[in-house]
């Protein structure tokens, strides 16, 4: 979760349950929803609520993981131009924000498929930050004091005990997300979303899958890897069916 000097959060644990309490009391509907993903081969994969429409990966922070990041600093320059300007990203200033960082990450990236409850939380928080750049929705996510309330709520609602909140936690979330054919890894330590190439809305959750288990390669030593899928649990409405 980053060594941040400035404000710092509680941690919010690897749990859908919480999740989907903080997310739903911000306006998110109750036809979508966080799942785990309990393993990688087709019969767990299988039972994860379809259609997926992001993915949420905590992995430890290790000199393994550090080493990667900043190998991969120069291939992500050079894929720049291969980022989509559709992609909604956001960088991390707050210490321990990442778990919430990746659930605006995987909302923001799927607000055609979500329906937002009007005057909600985080449909005021996209219609204010859709036109902001990364590092000016970092400063506008630090200053929220609303969210930063449900947050607390949030991390003090899982199943083990947070951490002093001065306390540095070395595990960090990233999201996978599909836009416009590719498959993007968004980080809010990072400079830019990570394009890890084509991808489609059907294919999302085995991509992703791939990456991650590169992942795991890096530290199979450890036990600290949590998976969590974000699907829409209901088919579209009986208008868009009958098109």
């Amino acid at each position: 979760m980053g060594d941040f000097t400035k404000k710092r959060w509680l941690p919010l644990e690897a749990n859908p349950e919480v999740m989907n309490q903080f997310v739903q009391g911000l306006g998110f509907p109750e036809d979508a929803a966080f799942h785990d993903v309990y393993g990688f081969d087709d019969d767990l994969l299988a039972m994860v609520p379809q259609p997926v429409l992001a993915v949420l990966l905590l992995f430890p922070i290790t000199p393994e993981s550090e080493a990667a990041r900043l190998a991969e600093r120069e291939t992500a320059s050079k894929d720049a131009c291969k980022v989509s300007d559709k992609v909604y990203f956001m960088k991390q200033t707050v210490g321990n924000a990442c778990g919430t960082i990746g659930l605006l990450h995987a909302i923001g990236n799927n607000l055609s498929q979500i329906d937002l409850a009007e005057d909600s939380f985080l449909k005021k928080f996209f219609k204010s930050t859709s036109s902001m750049t990364p590092d000016e929705r970092a400063e506008f996510l630090e200053a929220d004091t609303e969210l930063e309330g449900a947050h607390s709520v949030a991390a003090s609602a899982g199943d083990t005990t947070p951490p002093d909140i001065t306390v540095s936690v070395d595990l960090h979330f990233v999201c996978f997300v599909h836009v416009e054919g590719g498959l993007y890894e968004l980080d809010g330590r990072k400079s830019i979303p990570v394009y890890h190439g084509a991808s489609s809305k059907e294919g999302i959750l085995k991509d992703a899958i791939k990456v991650i288990q590169e992942f795991i390669a890096r530290n199979p030593q450890s036990h600290n890897f949590n998976v969590i899928a974000l699907s829409r649990e209901k088919p579209e409405s009986i208008h868009e069916l009958a098109k």
